[in-house]
């Protein structure tokens, strides 16, 4: 499609799509902390702990580019 292949478009796909969705949770953790009143520390460990899937994510794509994969 549009000269790029399947491959290529799946794979922007995952990388604006999930990081899209990534950043869509981290409004919804921001948000959660805010009507909670979780205050500075409680934010922290919010976005910590519900961040950390996302960290996962992220070094796995960069261990990709480093390696070549």
């Amino acid at each position: 499609m549009f000269g790029f292949t399947e491959q290529q478009i799946s794979s922007f796909g995952l990388t604006f799509g999930v990081g899209g969705f990534m950043l869509y949770m981290l409004f919804i953790v921001w948000n959660l902390a805010k009507e909670s009143k979780a205050g500075k520390v409680g934010t922290l460990v919010l976005f910590f702990v519900l961040g950390f899937g996302m960290l996962g994510f992220i070094a796995k794509s960069i261990i990709q580019r480093i390696l070549d994969i």
